[in-house]
This record gives structure tokens, C-alpha cells and sequence, in this order.
């Protein structure tokens, strides 16, 4: 298999993406063809986030083969960028010293990261590996709840005085000789080490050098408490462009900062975490896991759903002699269960992403009600019409049509109102709307669905 190299000097915009792409597209053709030969020189042109990426899309036994040819230096980079489950099992499959040398040189977060997700016996022998001072840092991180700003702050930062003047901190600067990362501001603190501003670079480099720090500083600049949830940050970053945002204590003691790169993580986190959670999935779901440890994830909700289908063929079971007498129900009763189940998670879904981005306040609740209602009546009218006719085509039977058509117009209405209604309530209990809502949902869609079709028919054509 010929190898190409990249060319580093191409005038097109998208060819950093292209080679990126078939770089990986070489990795897999590799490990089908069983050319193990050429790997070592693909795993050298990509960066360990790309590595990752290959990884997450191969098999186990790919995974443990391409780990194999990973040079010892890299591995900690690459381990850092792997999802959670695809890192677990993949340290899981190695002997304790192998899985131990592999987060050699890992930075604090990533290694406090990696940590919390492996066995009891890993835990320690990678903390015994670490230096004092290391380990202290490490178990200092893991000290904090595991949804906090303190599990992703990095303590590396530069904190000047309001008190100096410019040209002290640019003579300090030089000696020092180099900034934190994704450094376009300097944090400014009191004596005692309280946060107070910042102080952006451009400044510093432009005014007077006689100027003191704080008559520049940007005193409202934004800063989090550490126990500050991660939705929040993520929140904050999303909505005011930050680069950097300073973690304090309780007393407003400067003790960190969230850099960018790792807010991007966290926001594409916090994305996904509702639409897998709807199903029932963790974040960090693999999927090219083994078929056992997916179908033991995915069993309890499985179990769940069962519970409630139990519950909506109690409803119809109430109805048997109904059915039996005019099987044309039997027929049309799924349309309106399925039509209240989709306008419903509509909603559900609306409703859970306005919480996660804070956009549902007790201002607009009501608004919000009385919209997703309007909207309800509205398509259930329209399509109460259109399968009213369908139904009457279909067997002949205009009383039948109308109870179809009554019928779907009350699912949809119910749908909307539980549909905002339940992702509220379950956040005022304490509960995950997105991994429980669309249970309840579905299980009241159901219910109302087959009790109004079923009970109007009952009542008006027996």
C-alpha cells in the first residue's frame, strides 16, 4: 500500500481536512488488509486527537492491535483524547504495568480524568507511579464533585498585583519568559490573593508604562466559584466569547482557570448529553463495544420501556369487548397513540434544550404553554381532518372517523402540555429530564391515546 505524505505548502483551504481524513481512511484500510507494516508511519503523520478518533472507530481487538504500534511517548496523548468507555476498556485489556506506563507524562486534569473512571487496583498503582507533588495535585482535583468547575480547572495560571505599574509587570514578564496557555489576558489579584480582574495583553503592550495595573484592569471580568456546575461554564463560555475564565474560592481567592480547548470539550459534552440520554445512552457511549457490555447498559431502560407498554395494553385490555365488536379500532387506535407520541417528544425536546441553555425562566413559562397548546390544536385539527377522511375512506364508518379525529386532537393537546409540563417537573424533583422524560412521555401518550379513542368509541357506537 503506497503511503502519501502530506504536503505541507498546498494553497487549498480544505486540504488539511482531506489529507486528515485520508491518513485515517489508510489507518483502517491497514488493519482490514492486515498491513500492520505501514502503521507506524501513518500513527507519526497524525495528531493524537486523530489517533483517537481512528480508534474509536475500530473494533476491540483492532483497537488493542493499533494500540500495540502507538510509540511508548505518544500513548499518554492519545489516552487523553479518547472517550471515557473507549479508555477504560482499553486500559482494562492491559497488564498493570503497561497501563500504568501509559499515562506517563499526562497533564493533571487528563490523568485526574483517567483516574476516575478505572479499577480500584489501576487507581492506586497510578498514583503510587506519581511524584509528591504530583499526587497532591491529582488528588486535590479528584477532591471535588465530578460536575464542578474545580474537576476541570487547570492551576497553571499568571496573577499580577492591581499596585504595579506596566513597565514592572513587562520587566517581570521577560524574566519570566514564557505565558500559560491560551493566555490573552493577565488575572490581576489583590495582596491576599482575591480576584479583582483582568488585564488584556493589548493593553499592557500599548499604554503607558507608567500606568498602573489598576486603572487598565477589567473589573467586571467574569469569574466562577469552583463548585460552579460544568453546565454553567460551558453556558458561559457559549454565550461571552471567553478564552479563559478564572475559577475562585468561596472567599474569592483565585485558585485557577478553564482554558478554551477544554470548554470546547465540555460544550460538545453537554450537546450530546441530552440526545443520548433521551435513549437512554451514556455520553461517551461506544460504539463499537462489546456486544455484552452495550446490552447491559442499554437493559435497564429497556426494562423500563416494558413496564410502561405493559401499562398502555392494560388500557386496551379495559376495552376488549369494544375491540371484538368493531375491529376496525383495533386498526386506527396505534395512529393516535403515534401521532401524540411524536408532537409530544417535539416539545420534550424543545423543552429540555431551553433548560440546558437556561432559556426557560418563570417569565415565559406560561408563554411557552400557551404556544406549544396553540400549536397542538392547531396540527391536531388539521390532521383530525385528514385521517377522519382516510377512516372514512377506509371502512365506510363517518362515527368512527370523528371519535378518530376527537381523539387525536386530545392525545396532541395532552402531549404538548406533558411534553413541557414533565421535563419541569422532573428538574424541580432532582431528576434528568432528558434520560427519564421521554419514558413518562410515551407511557401518558399511550395511556390518553388508547383511553380516548377506545372509551368515546365505547360510549357512542356500542
Amino acid at each position: 500500500m503506497e503511503i502519501n505524505e502530506a504536503n505541507p505548502n498546498s494553497s487549498d483551504p480544505q486540504a488539511p481536512l482531506a489529507l486528515i481524513e485520508e491518513c485515517l481512511s489508510q489507518i483502517h484500510d491497514c488493519l482490514n488488509e492486515q498491513r500492520l507494516e505501514n502503521l507506524p508511519k501513518l500513527i507519526e503523520q497524525c495528531k493524537a486527537s486523530e489517533i483517537a478518533n481512528a480508534m474509536s472507530a475500530m473494533t476491540v481487538d483492532d483497537r488493542h492491535r493499533f494500540w500495540a504500534l502507538v510509540p511508548e511517548q505518544r500513548q499518554a496523548d492519545v489516552l487523553a483524547k479518547l472517550g471515557e468507555q473507549v479508555r477504560t476498556e482499553l486500559l482494562g485489556s492491559l497488564n498493570l504495568e503497561d497501563a500504568v506506563a501509559a499515562t506517563v507524562g499526562m497533564d493533571t486534569p487528563d490523568l485526574a480524568d483517567v483516574i476516575d473512571g478505572v479499577s480500584e487496583e489501576l487507581h492506586d498503582a497510578i498514583l503510587n507511579s506519581l511524584a509528591a507533588g504530583d499526587r497532591a495535585l491529582v488528588e486535590d482535583r479528584l477532591s471535588y464533585p465530578e460536575d464542578c468547575a474545580g474537576r476541570l480547572m487547570e492551576r497553571e495560571l499568571l496573577a499580577i498585583r492591581a499596585d504595579n505599574r506596566l513597565d514592572v509587570v513587562k520587566r517581570y514578564l521577560r524574566q519570566r519568559g514564557s505565558l500559560p496557555r491560551r493566555s490573552t489576558a493577565l488575572m490581576v489579584v489583590d495582596r491576599e490573593g482575591l480576584f479583582l480582574g483582568k488585564l488584556p495583553l493589548e493593553l499592557l503592550l500599548t499604554k503607558d508604562p507608567d500606568m498602573k495595573v489598576s486603572e487598565l484592569m477589567d473589573a467586571s471580568a467574569l469569574s466562577v466559584n469552583i463548585l460552579t456546575p460544568l453546565s454553567d461554564v460551558a453556558n458561559l463560555f457559549q454565550r461571552q466569547d471567553l478564552v479563559a475564565l478564572p475559577v475562585v474560592d468561596d472567599s474569592r481567592r483565585l485558585v485557577g482557570r478553564i482554558v478554551l480547548d477544554d470548554a470546547i470539550d465540555l460544550i460538545r459534552s453537554e450537546t450530546e448529553k441530552p440526545m443520548m440520554q433521551m435513549a437512554g445512552l451514556e455520553t461517551d457511549e461506544d460504539l463499537l463495544a462489546p456486544i455484552g457490555d452495550s446490552a447491559r447498559r442499554r437493559l435497564f431502560w429497556l426494562g423500563i420501556n416494558l413496564i410502561t407498554a405493559f401499562l398502555a395494553a392494560a388500557v386496551i385490555g379495559l376495552f376488549e369487548a369494544t375491540l371484538e365488536k368493531i375491529v376496525a379500532l383495533a386498526v386506527l387506535m396505534p395512529i393516535v397513540a403515534s401521532m401524540g407520541g411524536i408532537a409530544g417528544s417535539q416539545t420534550l425536546t424543545l423543552a429540555i434544550r431551553g433548560l440546558a441553555l437556561d432559556q426557560i425562566t418563570d417569565a415565559n413559562k406560561r408563554w411557552l404553554l400557551l404556544k406549544e397548546v396553540t400549536i397542538s390544536v392547531i396540527n391536531g385539527l388539521v390532521w383530525a381532518v385528514v385521517v377522519g377522511i382516510i377512516a372514512w375512506l377506509w371502512f365506510g364508518q363517518i362515527g368512527i372517523s370523528v371519535i378518530l379525529g376527537v381523539a387525536m386532537v386530545i392525545n396532541l393537546l395532552v402531549a404538548a402540555v406533558c411534553g413541557l409540563a414533565i421535563p419541569l417537573i422532573l428538574e424541580r424533583l432532582g431528576q434528568d429530564p432528558a434520560l427519564s422524560g421521554s419514558v413518562v412521555l410515551t407511557t401518558v401518550t399511550d395511556v390518553v391515546g388508547f383511553m380516548s379513542f377506545l372509551g368515546m368509541a365505547t360510549l357512542f357506537l356500542l
